[in-house]
């Protein structure tokens, strides 16, 4: 599993460029589906049978797409505006490190000299037309012989497992949910199950909706990363969740409210089964639930979700059991539902 999360993460896979993500994990699971399309919106749909015939056709879904950058002009000087694809705190980004486009040009966020600034200037968080990237080019020819307008730039960042069990990485959301559907397909299923690996999530939930239009679940499970908060600077009345006890089950958000019986069902797994499990303390976000719920005469629809520290950032953090522990849940959900 952490090998999984680990590789997926180290792709790149701004939304609506998720290409090489969906490419690697195509290659890992065409072996064991017995269908794989790809839709018009870049959603990898994947089929494949169980030991029994869903009664309620079930989907699960997770999406390949993570925040990034989209470069817009290019200066005289050489240097890159750009604006963000996806929800990014713009604190995180001063002196961070990126690969630009299909070259994967280096490049460093740059910002004007602090001996320049003003007293007023030093108190607030740089505006986007602020920062810059600086790819290394003398002039604007140069760096236009590098890098084109609409280009999507990627935070380079190393995948690291450190301290008690924790995971450094990029992109945790939402590889981890890839990753255990990845898992999951590897291995003889209680029932048939359509897994939707979706696009252009961090935008808008774009691309799930599309895929759960075409595949029409009654029931889908998604699996997603979601924000910790559980740093120093909190109280712990206002902290969400903590990485390292246990997965997150959802049961509402700032798109959904998750379907009851559901969600008892999942807690009941937990309970029963020995893993560790919490609720989000602060509700707020989304995930590609919100689309899927919607979608024609409607769905229902349960989460499990990792808490990730630092969620969008160059290097957000999560607890390795927690992933694991989420492969086990989603497992454990469909044997669950084959029992109906």
């Amino acid at each position: 599993m952490i090998q999984t999360l680990k590789t997926l993460c180290a792709l790149p896979g701004v939304s609506s460029h998720e290409d090489r993500v969906r490419d690697h994990i195509r290659r890992r699971v065409e072996p064991y589906a017995d269908s794989v399309r790809t839709d018009a919106l870049g959603n990898l749909i994947v089929f494949k049978r169980g030991a029994k015939a869903a009664g309620n056709k079930l989907m699960l879904c997770a999406h390949m797409d993570e925040v990034g950058l989209m470069v817009k002009s290019v200066t005289d000087e050489g240097c890159l505006r750009f604006g963000c694809v996806g929800g990014i705190d713009r604190r995180v980004l001063l002196g961070k490190r990126v690969v630009v486009g299909e070259k994967a040009v280096p490049g460093v966020i740059g910002l004007k000299a602090i001996h320049l600034t003003t007293a007023e200037e030093r108190k607030k968080v740089p505006k986007l037309t602020e920062l810059y990237i600086d790819i290394g080019a003398k002039d604007k020819e140069e760096a236009l012989a590098q890098v084109e307008l609409g280009d999507v730039c990627t935070f380079d960042s190393d995948v690291t497992e450190f301290g008690d069990g924790m995971l450094k990485a990029k992109a945790i959301d939402d590889r981890v949910g890839c990753a255990v559907m990845m898992k999951l397909l590897e291995e003889d299923l209680p029932i048939d199950c359509t897994f939707a690996f979706t696009a252009m999530e961090e935008v808008g939930t774009r691309g799930a909706f599309g895929a759960a239009f075409s595949v029409t679940p009654e029931i889908a499970l998604v699996l997603e990363g979601t924000t910790a908060a559980d740093t120093p600077a909190l109280e712990p009345d206002r902290q969400v969740c903590w990485p390292g006890r246990g997965p997150v089950l959802a049961w509402m958000d700032g798109g959904s409210i998750y379907d009851r019986e559901l969600f008892e069902l999942l807690r009941a797994l937990a309970v029963e089964n020995g893993v560790p499990w919490q609720i989000k303390h602060y509700l707020s976000g989304g995930t590609d639930a919100k689309a899927v719920q919607r979608t024609k005469a409607g769905v229902r629809v349960a989460g499990i979700s990792a808490a990730v520290r630092y969620l969008h950032a160059p290097s957000s953090v999560c607890s390795i059991s927690d992933a694991e522990q989420m492969l086990t849940l989603a497992r454990l959900f469909l044997r669950a539902m084959a029992e109906r």
